[in-house]
């Protein structure tokens, strides 16, 4: 039997949130609600409980759903530190090297700031999830709202050491948009070519294209190969430096 399993839960217009259940203690965290609607439905069809609130960042659309989840199931909130003044009642907060448990399931945290400041991911090796939020998503990165594309950068070498197939559970359902930008970057990628096409099928049934395997994003996320001489060469950057080169791609997603 899996040490335990991750529910996909859409919210919102075009955000996830996610139920992660420890099968052995039968503890139940959900991961950046961004409303309350939609994880109590999926709690009451398996007659669970919620004993835990993970947030990775201060946006609403992370957070929306917090006060009413806590207020019905009585579960405590955790979220980073460097947010403590800008997400409300938290009752633990965690940052890079912290562990934070929900069960037996015990999960790695990173701090990756650029999309916000504060902005913190988790990775859990028994169920080989990475809750990126608004970092890293499938086929793109979150936008610079707070940081710089250094920060930016560094932060996603972070989840390159993971394993390959590490599930990523991001915080939007961009994936298709992001597929067609790619294609931009690197045309005459194949495996890009061949992934667009799974995506493009997905949602043609309305299906989420998430989550996404690690190893898929290295080979195929241009905003994770900024460092690859291909992708230097197809902007005409060759021999500048990754963080330029990430910068350039930055740049060309928010005027796409």
């Amino acid at each position: 039997m899996a040490a335990g399993e991750v529910i996909v839960i859409p919210c919102l217009s075009d955000n996830y949130t996610y139920l992660v259940r420890c099968h052995r203690s039968e503890v139940t965290a959900i991961v950046d609600p961004g409303e309350a609607g939609p994880v109590i439905a999926a709690l009451e069809e398996r007659d669970w409980n919620l004993d835990l609130v993970i947030n990775t960042h201060h946006h609403h659309d992370h957070i929306g759903g917090n006060a009413e989840l806590i207020e019905k199931y009585g579960a405590k909130l955790l979220g980073p530190t460097a947010e403590t003044a800008r997400i409300p009642n938290m009752d633990e907060t965690c940052a890079e090297g912290d562990q934070v448990l929900i069960g037996d399931l015990e999960g790695r945290v990173f701090d990756v700031p650029g999309h916000t400041s504060g902005h913190i991911a988790f990775y859990f090796p028994a169920i080989t999830a990475l809750f990126s939020g608004d970092s890293l998503f499938a086929l793109g990165c979150g936008r610079l709202f707070e940081g710089t594309p250094e920060q930016m950068w560094h932060s996603l070498q972070k989840f390159r050491d993971l394993p390959p197939s590490t599930q990523v559970y991001c915080g939007h359902e961009y994936t298709q948009s992001n597929a067609k930008f790619a294609k931009t970057i690197e045309p005459d990628n194949a495996i890009l070519i061949a992934r667009c096409q799974d995506i493009d099928g997905l949602r043609a049934r309305n299906l989420p294209t998430i989550p996404s395997r690690l190893d898929v994003e290295l080979a195929t996320n241009p905003f994770l190969r900024a460092d690859e001489q291909s992708v230097a060469a197809a902007l005409g950057m060759s021999g500048e430096s990754p963080v330029a080169i990430f910068t350039e791609i930055r740049k060309r997603k928010d005027n796409f």
